[in-house]
């Protein structure tokens, strides 16, 4: 805009003749760029709100968490997974028809349960009843921080580097710094991981941590699937420094399927004591009390779904 205000006034001064008749255009044209502002600043306004409509579903209870999060506790068959149309009418699987051998043991994880609870902030002031799911509560100022509607809840492309790959100048390229450990040469169905819990400093709004368990299969072309969970600190995607529980998937690298936990349609949710994307509470402290999280993924062979289970 800039350059074509120094276009119009060179014009009028060399065309003395029609200064009246250029300021006046000149004037016209001022008057339309905040005019042209306004109404994109009206229709980004319009689609967030319908975005929050469609991802904030009707709640049978709410609870305020102490960290400033809302958790609505939705009906199971409410929740956003049932906007995909190919989950229309879909009857919910409550248990896997399979639990994988030496990783999953009912007797012990109930034992733990009577000792140590899943625990997640905003649990301190209340719980969601069965039948229900908790959700985060998604605010207007979380979608604004995104690049787009369109692209809230999903990551950056460009922000997905090959983990496969050993070459540090690669791993860096894009400003990430990573450690990992993979396997691969063989078809895998599932994963356990035992993730310490700490909150890493963020100093830039842009930037974030994370921790994962990472499933891939495919390439890192056009045909990539992942599925993904652990913890991360995100500015930009929650609005505050918290560690908070997440999962992702997508089918096709990341381009127009997936995104964060449940905010797109597909990714369904049964648990009624879990809210992904909430605050993991306590935390380790460095030289003090050191706290984890165990995450499994598998896919049940007889169903052909893929689960997640998540234990503190």
């Amino acid at each position: 805009m800039a350059a074509a205000r120094a276009c119009l006034v060179a014009l009028a001064m060399a065309a003395a003749l029609f200064l009246e008749g250029t300021a006046a255009a000149s004037a016209g044209n001022a008057g339309a760029a905040p005019l042209k502002q306004r109404r994109r600043q009206l229709l980004r306004q319009r689609q967030v709100r319908s975005h929050l409509k469609r991802l904030n579903k009707a709640p049978l209870a709410t609870i305020e968490s102490p960290d400033g999060d809302i958790i609505d506790c939705v009906h199971i068959s409410n929740q956003p997974a049932f906007d995909h149309p190919f989950l229309k009418n879909h009857t919910v699987q409550m248990r896997p028809a399979y639990h994988p051998e030496g990783l999953y043991d009912e007797s012990k994880v109930a034992s733990q349960q009577q000792t140590q609870t899943i625990t997640q902030m905003w649990h301190q002031n209340g719980k969601c009843s069965e039948d229900t799911i908790p959700i985060r509560r998604t605010k207007e100022e979380d979608v604004l921080r995104a690049s787009s509607v369109r692209r809230y809840g999903k990551k950056r492309r460009r922000s997905t580097p090959n983990p496969m790959s050993v070459d540090p100048d690669m791993l860096n390229e894009s400003g990430h710094q990573h450690a990992i450990a993979y396997v691969e040469g063989d078809k895998y169905y599932g994963a356990k991981a035992t993730i310490n819990v700490w909150q890493p400093k963020i100093e830039q709004a842009n930037e974030f941590s994370l921790s994962q368990l990472w499933i891939l299969g495919g390439s890192f072309g056009q045909d990539l699937n992942s599925i993904e969970a652990g913890w991360q600190v995100s500015p930009d995607l929650y609005g505050d420094n918290n560690t908070r529980l997440f999962t992702y998937w997508t089918s096709d690298a990341y381009q127009a399927t997936g995104c964060y936990n449940l905010l797109c349609s597909g990714f369904i949710q049964i648990n009624n004591q879990i809210a992904m994307g909430a605050s993991i509470f306590p935390i380790s402290n460095y030289g003090g009390s050191q706290y984890d999280i165990n995450i499994l993924v598998w896919k049940d062979p007889k169903e052909g779904n893929w689960w997640l289970q998540f234990d503190g």
